[in-house]
């Protein structure tokens, strides 16, 4: 069993930034690929990006290049989503995950979640 406890999330204004935080727990030996997902009201939950626990390869949806960066600490068992240039659509409730694969898009393929923690940018 992995238990993940995410932090960071807030009110921003539009261009501002957030630092959201996922750490895990349990049998972390299980974990090859990290990732974080995102879920406005109304709407499915989307892939946002996603990182490799050994070698740090990552993978970001069209909408976020360049502006969100996804990170992680392997000796603490905790990674990160950097989030500059917020806009308003990026508004919603930012879950981490973890898979037991490595780098994927999908959420059916991960096994373990957050709680979520919710991002509002005004503008």
């Amino acid at each position: 069993q992995v238990q993940l406890v995410e932090s960071g999330g807030g009110l921003v204004q539009a261009g501002g930034s957030l630092r959201l935080s996922c750490a895990a727990s349990g049998r972390t030996s299980s974990i090859y690929g990290m990732g974080w997902f995102r879920q406005a009201p109304g709407k499915e939950r989307e892939f946002v990006a996603t990182i490799k626990w050994i070698g740090g390869d990552t993978t970001y949806t069209d909408s976020v290049k360049g502006r969100f960066t996804i990170s992680r600490d392997n000796a603490k068992n905790t990674w990160y989503l950097q989030m500059n240039s917020l806009k308003p659509e990026d508004t919603a409730v930012y879950y981490c995950a973890a898979n037991r694969l490595g780098l994927r898009l999908r959420k059916d393929d991960y096994d373990y979640w957050g709680q979520g923690t919710q991002v509002t940018v005004s503008s």
